[in-house]
This record gives C-alpha cells, structure tokens and sequence, in this order.
C-alpha cells in the first residue's frame, strides 16, 4: 500500500498526468479539435474530387460544342440540345411551353 502511494505522490508523475490532460483536453489543439479538422479535411478532399469530375464533364460538353479547324461545330446535336435547353431557342414553327417549379 505504501507502495502505491509512494507511486501515485511522485512529483514527475503526477505533472506527466498533468501535462496530458493538458494536451488532451484544454490545449487549442486538443484531442477534439484535431478529429474535427480531420472530418473538415476529409470533406474538402471529397469535394475536390466531386469538383474534378464537374471539370472533366464540363470540359468534354465544351469540346462536344466548340468547333473543328474548318469552323463547323463538332456535333451539332449537342449544339442545338445545348441552345434549345439553356437559351430556350426554338425553330420557326415551334411553340415552347416552360414548365417551373
């Protein structure tokens, strides 16, 4: 029993208990802090990834629509699917309904 006392009263460990508890909890980069700068970093690097796959697609629309060396469009019903939805274009005779939420 004294033993144990002798143990639990040293001075070196009772301020290494200290300084954890310390670090654990009330430090500005506490044990909690770092697990929610872990989860904001992982939510950023899912969001670049989603972010690239938005570039990749948008780069392949922009290549579907732009035009070859002689000046013709690549692909003219992506062209015109592209103006009818975005620009609501239509041709001579036809009558377009919008229908919004």
């Amino acid at each position: 029993m004294k033993k144990v006392i002798k143990i639990l009263t040293n001075k070196y460990l009772v301020v290494a208990i200290c300084f954890v508890a310390w670090i654990a909890y009330f430090d500005q980069n506490d044990w909690m802090t770092l697990r929610e700068r872990q989860h904001e970093l992982d939510n950023v690097k899912d969001n670049i990834a989603y972010l690239k796959k938005e570039i990749a697609a948008m780069q392949a629309e922009t290549k579907s629509l732009s035009l070859d060396v002689k000046g013709r469009v690549n692909n003219p019903a992506a062209l015109e699917k592209y103006a009818r939805e975005n620009f609501r274009m239509k041709n001579d005779g036809e009558d377009i309904y919008v229908i919004e939420d």
